[in-house]
């Protein structure tokens, strides 16, 4: 039993923590790499040899030749945009079809849904969630609604009038809303999309999955979004449609909980949020701008200026707690050289005025309670091993680790993939 395991790697914030890069860093040691959830509203950034590349769907494992990437069941799938980051990849020489296959069982955006996400959004005025507009929220609505289309639909020969049947049911929805809409450039792309998606390998991936781990076959599991956006664990409502965290592997790749191995929770050395709700450590100030400015907080798919603030460690245990997190992965340490003064948020105070180091049922409206750091002051992009580390941010990490009962095994200095440093256990 011991060989049937499979590791997991996710985000422990508000997502854009940086996992495509950590992923593909760790991809060496691995078989296999699988995402389990989500949809084209995650972005993973990778930039090496001084390209930059921007997967949506496709497993961040793609750029090593002998791996095989897997579309887990947990997904939702927009045609058209798969097409295009396909498609892009083929053009910088990837083999795509030799690489990467679909599970059978994820779930088909389609280009009623986008445009029902869009509705949906203006609907709800000054309410807004802050989705990215991709039609992920309504695919996995018809999913529970137990109304959706799945990959393997397409295999099926009235596959043609299951697609007119949800059509129809999502117009409906959108005249009840007044929405004006022409849905003829998004359903020709969509087709296109359809027709090049054929292409690829459809698969039960729950027993290519299982077939992999009886073979003794090592397989990563790459998260999108962040524990804090969970359905069920996140801030909502203001959270993404699907389960962030790593009981979402098991469900959305079909492993049973006890084949769960180590688990990386990645995290920024400070925060960010894109989107609207709570975000206790938010700075609207110079400090915030700076770290903006530094970490090029943009959104990897809508461009989005992200929200920024310093670290937030009450949410933090609570994700690490959650996922049962064995490693920690502190990311974009270098966007911090530069403060004279870091802080690290260690409790909140409620409007009650009571405080608590517990991730409350409710974070709006809370105050931030802070330790303070001395900055370290050194351009730590340099740096290629930790005993080059300055001994103030050594005091960070060994902050980190102690609040969270966790080790931090790995640290990013910069964007490219050789910016990483392995600590020594």
């Amino acid at each position: 039993m011991e060989k049937e395991r499979i590791d997991v790697l996710l985000g422990l914030q508000w997502g854009d923590e940086g996992k495509g890069k950590v992923v593909d860093v760790l991809t060496p040691r691995y078989d296999v790499v699988a995402r389990f959830q989500g949809g084209p509203n995650a972005g993973h950034t990778l930039i090496f040899d001084g390209r930059k590349f921007v997967l949506k769907s496709i497993p961040s494992g793609i750029f090593q030749g002998d791996k095989l990437n897997i579309i887990g069941n947990g997904m939702v799938l927009d045609a058209a945009l798969f097409k295009a980051e396909a498609e892009a990849l083929e053009a910088a020489g990837i083999n795509l079809r030799e690489r990467l296959v679909i599970s059978k069982k994820a779930h088909l955006i389609l280009p009623t849904h986008r445009l029902l996400d869009s509705a949906l959004e203006a609907s709800k005025g000054s309410g807004k969630v802050g989705t990215t507009g991709r039609g992920i929220g309504p695919a996995y609505t018809d999913k529970v609604a137990r109304t959706g289309l799945r990959v393997g639909d397409l295999l099926r020969p009235d596959f043609e009038e299951r697609f007119k049947a949800a059509k129809e049911a999502h117009e409906r929805t959108l005249r009840s809303l007044s929405y004006e809409y022409d849905p003829a450039p998004l359903e020709k792309a969509w087709r296109e999309g359809i027709d090049y998606m054929r292409q690829f390998r459809f698969v039960d991936s729950e027993h290519l999955v299982a077939g992999l781990m009886r073979e003794g076959k090592s397989i990563l599991c790459e998260g999108a979004q962040g524990t804090m956006l969970d359905i069920d664990f996140g801030s909502y409502p203001f959270v993404t449609s699907s389960n962030t965290i790593c009981a979402g592997a098991c469900t959305g790749l079909g492993v049973a909980p006890r084949n769960i191995g180590k688990v990386f929770g990645i995290m920024k050395a400070y925060c960010t949020r894109v989107g609207s709700g709570p975000f206790p450590t938010e700075l609207f100030d110079a400090d915030g701008e700076s770290l903006s400015d530094r970490g090029c907080e943009f959104g990897a798919v809508t461009g989005r200026r992200r929200r920024c603030g310093w670290v937030d460690l009450v949410a933090l245990r609570y994700a690490v707690r959650l996922n049962g997190v064995t490693d920690l992965i502190l990311m974009k340490s270098d966007v911090l050289d530069t403060f004279k003064t870091i802080k690290a948020c260690v409790a909140y105070r409620l409007p009650d005025g009571t405080e608590t180091d517990e991730f409350p049922f409710d974070c709006e409206g809370v105050e931030p309670v802070y330790e303070e750091f001395q900055g370290w002051l050194t351009d730590l992009s340099k740096v290629a091993d930790e005993d080059e580390f300055p001994e103030e941010f050594n005091c960070y990490i060994s902050f980190i680790e102690d609040y969270l009962e966790t080790p931090v095994s790995i640290v990013s200095v910069g964007p490219d993939r050789n910016q990483t440093v392995l600590r020594k256990k």
